[in-house]
This record gives structure tokens, sequence and C-alpha cells, in this order.
């Protein structure tokens, strides 16, 4: 069986042209795999050589990166002739290793994926340049898996040129030269081929994984070229006991929230062809129950992988689908790469191929609905270690990157319309959670499906308590510093129209939060939570001082010096920006989903779209509404949401590109830190929304008790 991942007509293109022009250079790449005894890191096995071939600058880099292209190379022939397939589970896991073993464990320590390891045997400049480069060969693992010839050429041309400028006496400048105008003229193969697998049904890989393999053959997962855990492999085998129809339901709700997501935003979904599904690899039941759904309601699904190359990347984000990392400090190692090269020039290059590709492909995105996310919680969580020796952002490249950002996020509205499209987000358990897998599992089937209509009573009423306020205060206790106060739209018309959105099983599930757009001006005070986390991130007393609602002041004691803390924070929840608005501001609801969290002690597992559903939450960066504020909005009483802009977000209409920061961030303060949630009316009298509660007495199927 072939896994090629292109289109008969590429292929003729690929493996003409490309194959010469890739065999010339794997020549190359044989003779320099074999020029000093070492230990292949892949294999185990010794060479014997001779002392003329010793001689190589940085020579153990280059051996070691050429002996793991070549078992990638490998590794993509035994894939091409079908004998890959062939392989059994034992065999397939033992080749997983070989293409992954370096970076997992203890191994990343003598690994030149790690820049710390990197600097230490060639200068930090050099060491820093090296370790960003074999992490762009390392993507030759997924190449190798779809076809992709041309991007393996070109990883393994750039590799012979930074040999060839260090054997030929060159240093670093020439080096970091070489990397930059790799990047920059690679652009229109990279951006242009991530833009394609975002629209392009036609590049069916991960499809006809899901679609066309024996899923109870756990052999299936090998097949996508990721780092496959026993988390994957687990999750499969407690996916494969489940009744089909448990795994209906759950596709089901998952599919019925996106429809539901249109329905309720009286948007047309029968004007769309294709809905973007994300998900974690060992869900394939789910997903392809979900794909048939999905084709009864018209739409065609769009699988793509979670970015591998330096160019797509951002930050720790995945987006689209993925396995287990198999070293996330590495990840968090190579985050800033893109700053050894950052400028201008490379900003305006990405984004004029990434206007080019969108324009190539308009109908495509016109027909885009917009994502279908099924998340995963419950991994081991991750204590990140900054090393000096990693790459890091000068301050004039935040700002490059932050509109960078910006303008990706601009560019992909204008071809994939905010106003046509919607979402739906769920989340499941995998394995790592813990003993109590099982059990938490089927208390997230639970949840996920939770009595719509009580909820939807319960956060009516509270909507219509705050509907009478002009701001809202929150306070923490017992420790938690909180004092913040959010200042709230006015209404027109408190009959037809409403401040806050009732959030139920629909573009966001479980059900369980109102939500609204704060007005900026009057928003501020301090938000402190003692421990949180976020896509496994921990984060001790992370803290925000908020004024006219941006974000003034920030930091956080997960590190022992304080600059350490507040680059964190900048990074992960600011995405380099140096200032914020905080947009959204919601209430979360869902009793439940605190209970289960307390009942097993997973709160520091939950991922935000859970976490955010126990306690009150705050949101910095874009607005909910973002890019779709024009659209009409309605909660099920009737009521239109109007409060969907805000100060920054309205300039849209004047000042477009200072519209949108093309993130959002939630912040969750736990029920367990809260004091009270009061609301002050006109008047100035208050109204108490939430006071302080006992955990126990919080009501199992739904609603605060406090309301």
């Amino acid at each position: 069986m072939c896994d090629q991942n292109i289109s008969e007509q590429e292929s003729e293109r690929e493996y003409g042209f490309e194959e010469e022009r890739f065999r010339l250079v794997l020549d190359r790449i044989r003779e320099i795999a074999g020029t000093e005894e070492i230990t292949d890191p892949i294999t185990g096995t010794k060479e014997e050589l001779s002392d003329e071939k010793k001689k190589s600058f940085c020579g153990d880099f280059f051996r070691r990166t050429a002996a793991f292209i070549l078992t990638v190379v490998q590794y993509g022939e035994e894939r091409r002739s079908g004998r890959f397939h062939e392989l059994s589970l034992e065999k397939l896991q033992e080749y997983n290793e070989k293409l992954y073993g370096d970076i997992i464990g203890d191994a990343y320590e003598r690994s030149y994926a790690n820049p710390a390891y990197a600097a230490g045997r060639l200068g930090t400049g050099m060491g820093r340049l090296l370790s960003c480069l074999y992490m762009e060969i390392r993507g030759m693992v997924v190449y190798a898996a779809e076809g992709r010839l041309l991007d393996m050429t070109i990883c393994c041309e750039i590799f012979m040129e930074v040999f060839c400028i260090l054997e030929d006496g060159g240093g670093e400048p020439e080096v970091q030269k070489a990397l930059y105008y790799f990047f920059s003229d690679y652009c229109d193969v990279t951006v242009d081929y991530r833009n394609r697998e975002l629209l392009d049904p036609g590049l069916s890989f991960a499809r006809n994984v899901v679609m066309d393999s024996d899923l109870e053959d756990l052999r299936y997962l090998y097949r996508y070229g990721e780092y496959v855990s026993e988390n994957e492999l687990e999750t499969a085998r407690y996916l494969n006991g489940l009744p089909e129809k448990t795994i209906i339901a759950m596709a089901a709700t998952y599919t019925e929230g996106y429809r539901k997501g249109f329905e309720l935003a009286h948007v047309d979904l029968s004007k769309k062809q294709f809905v973007d599904v994300r998900y974690c690899l060992g869900f394939e039941r789910v997903i392809r129950a979900a794909v048939r759904q999905f084709g009864q309601m018209g739409l065609q699904a769009v699988l793509y992988r979670s970015p591998v190359n330096l160019m797509n990347r951002r930050d720790n984000l995945k987006i689209g689908y993925y396995g287990t990392s198999p070293n996330q400090q590495c990840d968090y190692d190579h985050r800033c790469d893109l700053g050894l090269f950052l400028n201008g020039d490379l900003k305006e290059r990405k984004l004029s191929v990434m206007r080019t590709a969108f324009e190539k492909r308009k109908s495509l995105a016109a027909g885009m609905a917009g994502p279908a996310v099924m998340e995963t919680f419950g991994e081991e969580n991750f204590a990140p270690v900054n090393k000096p020796e990693a790459a890091a952002y000068e301050d004039w490249q935040l700002k490059l990157l932050a509109q960078m950002q910006q303008e990706s996020t601009r560019i992909t509205y204008q071809y994939i319309n905010g106003e046509e499209r919607s979402f739906t987000i769920i989340s499941y358990p995998v394995p790592a959670i813990g003993k109590d897998f099982e059990a938490i599992f089927d208390e997230t089937i639970r949840l996920n499906n939770l009595d719509y209509e009580l909820y939807r009573q319960v956060q009516e009423t509270m909507i219509g308590a705050l509907d009478q306020c002009e701001q809202v205060e929150i306070k923490g206790r017992d420790g938690n510093e909180t004092s913040l106060t959010v200042a709230l739209q006015r209404l027109e018309d408190p009959q037809v129209q409403t401040k806050f959105e009732n959030c139920l099983a629909d573009v966001n599930i479980p059900l369980g939060e109102v939500f609204t757009s704060p007005v900026l001006k009057g928003t501020e005070g301090r938000l402190h939570v003692k421990e949180l986390y976020i896509e496994g991130i921990y984060y001790k007393d992370i803290w925000f001082r908020i004024k006219d609602g941006m974000v003034q002041e920030y930091g956080c004691g997960s590190f022992l010096g304080e600059e350490e803390g507040k680059a964190l924070v900048r990074e992960t929840i600011l995405h380099h920006h140096r200032t914020l608005p905080m947009g959204e501001f919601a209430i979360g609801t869902n009793t439940a989903a605190y209970r289960m969290a307390k009942k097993y002690g997973i709160f520091d597992k939950l991922k935000i779209l859970i976490a955010e559903k126990t306690g009150p939450h705050f949101a910095f960066g874009d607005t909910c509404y973002s890019n779709g504020e024009e659209r009409r909005v309605f909660n099920p009483d009737g009521k239109e949401i109007v409060a969907k802009d805000n100060e920054i977000s309205i300039l849209r209409k004047t000042k477009p590109k200072e519209a949108y920061f093309g993130c959002h961030t939630d912040i969750t303060l736990p029920y367990d830190e809260l004091d009270t949630i009061t609301g002050v009316r006109a008047d100035g009298s208050p109204g108490r929304i939430y006071g302080r509660l006992r955990p126990e007495i919080l009501p199992e199927s739904g609603g605060l008790g406090g309301l």
C-alpha cells in the first residue's frame, strides 16, 4: 500500500525531475554518513573509518544527521513499495522508535535537536542554527509518510549547502544567510502547500487513513508518520471496545453541535462544501463516524496535519491532527526558532505567498464552513525549562511577529468570510489521565450531553440579572488577590436585546457559560490565579493588572526569576504583543464539570474548553465574535446579543489592521479561589450573582447554587 499525499498530476512532476534531483543530493549525503566512526543513533551499529575522513568541521553533527536522513529515506522507500505495511505491530513500534528515539526521554540530552547540547558541541550561535536545521530535517519523517518528495529534496539540499559552507571555511554568518534564504525562497513551497492542506479535500492522505483502514488493527496508527505512544494505542483500543451506537452518538454530539452553531447564528450551512476536521490520533473511529455524518450534511471533510516546518509553526500551538509530542521540552526549546531569521522582508515574503495562495484557491476558501475540533485532555503536564542556548526574539522582532500574525488573520478572513463560518469544539480524556480513565471517559460523555433545557433556563435567569447591571465586580479569596471590575455595554431595548450569550451545546461543548465582550473603558483591577494550566503548561501565581480593559502589567512565579515569568506570559498568553484587551468576560455554570474535576482530582488536566465552564473566566485578545461582528446572533429566548464589539474591534470599520490580534486566550478563576461575583446596577445598588459556596453542595445536574 502506498500512502502518497499528492494528486496524479503533481505525482508526474515530483517523481520525474524531482526524483533525479533527489538522487543527486542523496548520493552526497551517503558520503557524509561514512566519514568517521560513530554509533548510529538509529540502528546502534558502528562503522570503522579512516583518519582522512575525520577532518570535517562540525563533523559529528553532519554524520549523525546524514545517518538520520538515510533512515528516513529508507522509511519512505519501504512505504512507497508497500513493504512497511506488511510489518507486525511490534516491528512498527520499533521503527517508530528509530525515527523519534533521539528526542525521547534522556536521549534528548545528547541530541542535536537540543539547543543546549548543540551549543555545548558547536558554540551558542552555530549550535542554535544547526539545531534549528536539524528540527527542519526531522520534518522529513512526515514528508516521507505522505510521499512529498519535493519537501524531502529541499531539506536535503539545505543540509548539503550548509555542509559545503563549513567545509569551505565559512562560519556562522554564512550559515545564517543560507538558512535565511532557504526559508524565504521556499515559502512558495512550504506556505503554499500549507494553504492547500487547509482547503483542498484533494489532499486525502489522512482521510484515507481514517476511512480506509481496518481500525481494529492498530497498525493503522503508524500510517501517519507521527510519533505513536501508548496513549494513542490505548485510546484506540478503548474506543474499539465501545458499542457502535456509543461511537455514533459521540460523533453526533460533535457534528450536531457544529450544525446548531450555524442554525443559531442564522447562517446558511447549505452554501458550504467543506468542513475543517481537527483531532488527536487514536480517535479515528469517532472521526470516521463524524466524517460520514458531515457528508450527510453536504460537507466534505478536510483533514490535515499540524505543521512541522518553521515557516508554518506558531509557537507551541498544534492546529490540525497530531499525536502525543515525543518531547514537550523539545517543542518548547524551538518555539522561537523563527527569531534566528525574522525581519521585515521575511515577514512580507510569507504574507505575500499567503495572499497568492488564498487567491489561487479562493473558490475552495469560499466553500470552507470552519473548523470542527475534537481535542483531548489528561496528558502529562509540562513545566518548561528556559534554556539560554535556545533561540529568542528581540523586542523589534516581537513587533514584527505580532504584525505578521495580525495580517495573517486578516488575510484568512478576507477569503474565509467570518460572517459565513462557524465552528465547534469538544474534548475527551486520554489514558494518560490515570487509573480512572474509563470512569472519567464515561463522565465526559455525560458531560457533553447535559440537559440543554435545564441549563438554558438557569443561564437565562443569570443573564436576566446581568442585563440589569452596568458593571460586575469579581473578588478572590483564600490567598487569591483578584479584585476586578468589568464594565458592561448598555442596552437600547432590554426587551429584545441582551449583553450576554447563552452558551449551550453547540459551538462550545460542553455547555455551561454565559459570556460577553466587555466595555474596555472602566474595566480595571487585578486578576490573579494561584495555579493554572494552559495547553499543558503550568503557571504559578499568574497575575495581570488591567486599566481601561488593557493589560498594563503581568507576571507569574513559574520560574525563579521575575523576568523569566514575565517572558513566559508575554509569549504564551499575550502571544508576543506588548498588551492585549480583555476580549471576553464569562461566568461558567457547569457544576457537573466542577464536581467531576473535584472528584477525580483532575483540575490540572482539563483543557480550557472544560475548565472555563468551572468558574468565571477572562480572555485576552480578540472578542468571541472576531471577524464576525456584523452577523446577528440570538439567544434561545429570541433576544439579540448586541455586546459583540469593544473599542478595539470596532476599528475594523476605519483601521482594519488595528482591529484584531489573531489570538484569544482564556484565564479561568476556579470557584475554590472565588469569593463573590457582584453586579452593580445603574443606580449603584449591588446584585449578588455568586457567593461563596461549599463545593460539596454544588448541584450535579447543573446551575450555580449561588445564583
